[in-house]
């Protein structure tokens, strides 16, 4: 029993109640689904009436529509792509600018103490700077040098203060320092003043490591405009070198040789066995266009870009290559100059005669001139361009 107002209500009324509500419910839905299944259907008759009566010339005035918008939208994306390029291009010129002017910086204290001999506050201007690569046991290849194409004493020094051009023999120090090679390093030093000495142990299998270390030394000590590496059994006219340089100072980012691009050798026990040959992929693959490392020039900045980033330079099995390398990955022009690959006589001699003077000779078959100490005299008077050639070029 339940009490509404004070007063008993049965349980069967309320029973009773609540059925009655549940089929006037039932009775209620089933009047009023009809109704909206068919307002379901009207509106799915009207979408079907609206896309019947588009006619197929909309369909194709909407497709052109969306076609010309994708044009648009496609040339807006390679303007936009090409914007970017450039933009990345200026990025990387201010970056190198930025490097070869940090170069030119003066060190700090420590640093130049190691670096330069002399020991000077600011850099020394000149037009190139020429390394000549040398080892202990090549006295005699030196110089003959001397006696040659390379000036000595005050014929040197008024070469450097008046065209700007710095010749220096590049070596480093024995496995013992101060030992007795060392030691006969000092003494030739002494007497001819062309020495630039690196903090560097000299081995044949470090030759890479060591031509790194001569552009970080050279740009550390001259502010100069192109950087030469040269072996010291190569003949070399330097009227005709200085004058293939100027061509192309006004243009960064400049790398002159001789360009090849020789197998990798991947057999082991052969000579210039290359031990990361699987970088260059299958067995047989040549190797990148680099210059031959009998001789070659770099400008300034890209001398300043390996100063920099020596510590993180990869270093292969052959010294071109591995400087090549260096480069091959940067904005750089390559310039394949044979003027200074020529052969010996009687190839430098047939070219001299017609006027074609050559800048560098050596022997391919030898990696430099065979039998140099005999023969540079020899080959000097043949193919040399004269003494006084080198004066009269205008820097």
């Amino acid at each position: 029993m339940f009490k509404m107002r004070g007063k008993a209500v049965p349980g069967r009324i309320i029973l009773t109640l609540c059925i009655a509500s549940f089929l006037m419910g039932t009775l209620f839905s089933r009047h009023t689904w009809p109704y909206t299944t068919i307002l379901n259907d009207i509106n799915f008759k009207n979408h079907e009436h609206k896309m019947n009566l588009l006619t197929p010339k909309d369909c194709d005035r909407k497709s052109k529509l969306v076609q010309d918008n994708s044009g648009d939208i496609m040339g807006e994306v390679a303007k936009t792509h090409q914007a970017i390029q450039s933009l990345d291009k200026t990025i990387f010129t201010l970056e190198m600018e930025l490097e070869a002017a940090r170069a030119s910086l003066p060190m700090p204290k420590l640093m130049s103490e190691r670096m330069n001999p002399s020991n000077k506050t600011s850099l020394q201007k000149a037009f190139v700077v020429i390394g000549i690569n040398t080892a202990f046991s090549s006295k005699k290849r030196r110089d003959s040098l001397r006696e040659t194409w390379m000036p000595t004493g005050a014929k040197l020094n008024k070469l450097e203060k008046e065209k700007g051009i710095i010749i220096r023999f590049v070596i480093g120090h024995s496995a013992t320092p101060r030992g007795v090679l060392d030691r006969a390093i000092d003494m030739e030093e002494e007497k001819y003043h062309d020495f630039l000495r690196l903090n560097h142990v000299e081995g044949y299998h470090e030759l890479s490591t060591k031509t790194r270390l001569y552009f970080s030394t050279a740009v550390s000590i001259w502010d100069a405009e192109f950087y030469v590496k040269v072996d010291d059994d190569v003949h070399v006219n330097l009227g005709m070198l200085v004058t293939a340089l100027a061509r192309y100072r006004s243009k960064p980012r400049t790398y002159l040789g001789c360009m090849k691009s020789g197998p990798v050798l991947f057999q082991k026990g052969v000579r210039y066995h290359e031990p990361e040959y699987w970088k260059f992929g299958e067995e047989g693959n040549k190797y990148f266009r680099h210059a031959t490392g009998q001789i070659y020039a770099i400008s300034k900045d890209l001398a300043a870009y390996i100063s920099i980033n020596s510590g993180i330079l990869h270093k292969y099995a052959n010294e071109d290559v591995s400087l090549g390398s260096w480069l091959i990955g940067l904005d750089v022009q390559h310039i394949d100059d044979r003027s200074m690959c020529c052969g010996t006589p009687p190839d430098c001699e047939w070219k001299k005669q017609v006027g074609n003077v050559c800048a560098a000779t050596f022997d391919w078959s030898c990696s430099g001139i065979c039998k140099s100490v005999e023969r540079i005299k020899f080959i000097h008077n043949s193919c040399g361009e004269g003494d006084n050639v080198v004066w009269n070029v205008e820097l």
